[in-house]
């Protein structure tokens, strides 16, 4: 944990430097602050992610390629509202992994998770609002047709997957994802440098995207499926919580990526960051600076 010496010799925790993975120290806007970041960061990736989907599905404006670069800049612009202020988790998986494997407190993860499936299910409501005509004209049955608008499906609902093919196909995404946000977070590591992490983390989401989003629409986001899915539920999609085959589907979304998490944060702690150098100390430092 950084610590900064203070007029009477004694060390404080201070916050940890930018792009350095978020600390146990409790935050200066306290839990209410964090949870409201998380909340309007989620929104904002759900508004662009989900917005983008409804314009391709329902407008036929775009392709595959639009989605994952929407998706992308909509994370990455989440990171930016929310990061100063909670870390930008922004994701129930990743900060359950943080728990797990780098010191973020466990009684915030249930408070984290809350706010950002609140933030997904509002943002959905908002983008569902707001193409009501539009999906009402091309599917006014509210079918499997537009359910993709809002939370994913084996094989995107129309290539014939199972749900083994597609939790596999969760916990592998979120594996890279999380082992991947921990090599960018870690300051230790070669983390971008000054305000960079958020471009990067996005251009993340967009390789994810492409590589990994046959299967099951590369959800990696458990408050991203779900609060999309329950608002779809709320609004006219009867069978939002099943896939095409009638199937219950909606726990796949949800318990794939946090298995994943696990075990893309387990191989960053355990496979590189064993082997990465110890953070320097003001202490080292001014031994290093000596021997010179």
């Amino acid at each position: 944990m950084p610590t900064t010496a203070s007029a009477n010799g004694q060390t404080t925790a201070s916050e940890p430097p930018q792009g350095q993975l978020p600390s146990a120290t409790r935050r200066i806007p306290g839990l209410t602050g964090e949870l409201a970041a998380e909340f309007f960061g989620t929104a904002i990736l759900i508004l662009f992610g989900v917005g983008v989907v409804a314009q391709v599905v329902a407008g036929g404006i775009g392709d595959h390629d639009s989605i994952t670069w929407a998706w992308g800049f909509g994370v990455m612009l989440g990171v930016y509202a929310a990061g100063r202020i909670s870390g930008a988790h922004l994701n129930p998986a990743v900060t359950i992994a943080l728990a797990a494997y780098q010191g973020f407190p466990w009684k915030k993860v249930l408070p984290y998770s809350l706010a950002q499936t609140a933030g997904a299910f509002v943002a959905a409501l908002i983008v569902r609002w707001n193409y009501t005509d539009l999906i009402a004209m091309v599917d006014p049955g509210h079918t499997i047709k537009t359910q993709g608008i809002f939370s994913t499906l084996p094989g995107n609902g129309t290539l014939p997957i199972g749900q083994g093919g597609a939790l596999r196909d969760q916990i592998i995404g979120t594996a890279i994802l999380v082992f991947m946000l921990f090599a960018i977070g870690d300051a230790r590591n070669s983390a971008p440098l000054g305000n960079l992490a958020p471009v990067v983390v996005g251009l993340l989401i967009v390789a994810i995207g492409m590589a990994w989003g046959t299967l099951d629409g590369y959800a990696i986001n458990p408050a991203r499926d779900f609060g999309p899915r329950l608002a779809s539920f709320f609004t006219g999609y009867g069978g939002a919580m099943r896939d095409q085959n009638g199937d219950l589907f909606f726990w796949i979304p949800i318990i794939g990526p946090i298995i994943g998490a696990l075990i893309g944060g387990a191989l960053y702690k355990y496979g590189l960051q064993i082997f990465l150098p110890k953070a320097e100390t003001p202490e080292t430092a001014s031994a290093g600076a000596k021997e010179l």
